[in-house]
């Protein structure tokens, strides 16, 4: 696919831009490359290719799962100004 100056104007025109000549002619063959790159790319042998998640094989540092903070349950239940069967008890904010 070819970009023309013209078009590359039309283009300006409608996202509400200023180009130069110079610059359209630029952005032309800019476009005019990233478009023979995608041609180049969708052209490429993909049959028996896995999808990867990732495209390098790399894994996740993680930290290890291991509780840092003490259990305050029934501390914080008993702070509760409601509670039943060892859930908050709240008032009613939503009416139907």
């Amino acid at each position: 696919m070819a970009f023309t100056t013209e078009a590359i104007h039309r283009l300006a025109a409608l996202a509400r831009l200023a180009l130069s000549d110079a610059e359209a002619e630029q952005m032309a063959h800019e476009l005019d490359g990233v478009f023979a790159l995608l041609d180049q790319l969708q052209n490429a042998p993909t049959e028996g290719v896995e999808p990867l998640a990732h495209p390098l094989e790399l894994t996740q540092r993680l930290r290890d799962d291991v509780v840092t903070e003490p259990d305050r349950r029934d501390a914080l239940m008993a702070l509760a100004p409601l509670a039943e069967n060892g859930l908050y008890l709240v008032p009613k904010v939503i009416e139907s």
